[in-house]
């Protein structure tokens, strides 16, 4: 069963929710946007949330404006990072709310997670395929997202989170909600041997550790390319860090099978917008 659900509209933002999460708590807000309901033209059409990928910023700002309409959220709660594939995560407090929605340069620099407990506060990152993670501590209310694409996922980001929140929120990780959300998927996810070697030390490590089939994650294919998972590779990495794995809600989505609701760096040949993960708490 498919995690992230789409919300038909007639008019407005593609939006895709969590709604196992936000039937918990319906204070919470958790999503992915797609490519469709926006302003933006040309490559970018048309909901692209990137400012950092040549289309017109004004487009960008009321492309994010909807999106917070549309959830029911005030566009000053946006709140996102500069991504650079690295592992950082950066703790969010009151003062940085609102940092990045309308300029790269007020953007929490050089970090590709974070987290927050203060509601309000809506995060939010970027993604043409690379993959979403979302945490989610119902204990503490705390929640992070972190981007993951094969850089961060060798780096193992998701543990990074994981151990940023044990730390700042006393988060305890087998309390902890986890979701992978929509991304790249084997099918459409070709390697070569740079990256293999990138990858495949983590890969054996985590299917010894945990006792799985290394090609869930991985397979080798001809002229030394591989065919790689990377919702599995993060998901395995939550395991090993105690995730429950009932506690980890997983997406089926594939943007590069899918490119008619989903923006594909890859399929498209680099030149693409981008998509938004989300999560925040509102205040009571």
């Amino acid at each position: 069963m498919e995690s992230f659900k789409s919300v038909p509209t007639a008019k407005g933002p593609s939006l895709f929710l969590l709604p196992s999460w936000m039937d918990r708590n319906n204070r919470l807000t958790a999503g992915f946007t797609g490519r469709g309901g926006g302003v933006s033209e040309d490559a970018w059409a048309s909901l692209n949330v990137g400012l950092h990928v040549g289309d017109a910023d004004e487009d960008v700002v009321r492309n994010r404006r909807l999106i917070t309409e549309a959830i029911g959220w005030p566009f000053e709660a946006w709140t996102c990072g500069e991504q650079v594939h690295g592992c950082e995560v950066f703790q969010v407090t009151e003062s940085e709310r609102g940092m990045g929605r309308e300029s790269r340069a007020s953007a929490i620099a050089d970090t590709d997670g974070l987290m927050t407990n203060i509601p309000g506060v809506l995060l939010a990152s970027f993604y043409a395929d690379c993959v979403p993670l979302y945490f989610y501590d119902p204990e503490n209310q705390a929640v992070a997202l972190a981007h993951a694409g094969w850089k961060g996922t060798v780096q193992q980001i998701a543990t990074r989170t994981i151990e940023a929140m044990q730390e700042q929120y006393g988060t305890k990780p087998e309390e902890l909600l986890c979701a992978i959300g929509p991304s790249i998927s084997d099918c459409c996810y070709e390697v070569d041997g740079f990256v293999i070697d990138k990858l495949q030390p983590l890969v054996e490590e985590l299917a010894r550790e945990l006792t799985v089939d290394p090609e869930l994650m991985m397979t080798l294919v001809e002229n030394g390319k591989a065919m790689v998972n990377l919702k599995q590779i993060n998901r395995h990495i939550m395991l090993k860090a105690g995730i429950l794995p009932i506690h980890i809600e997983l997406s089926q989505w594939c943007t590069g099978c899918s490119t008619d609701q989903f923006f594909s760096h890859r399929k498209e040949g680099g030149k693409t917008g981008r998509m938004a993960s989300w999560i925040g708490i509102r205040e009571r």
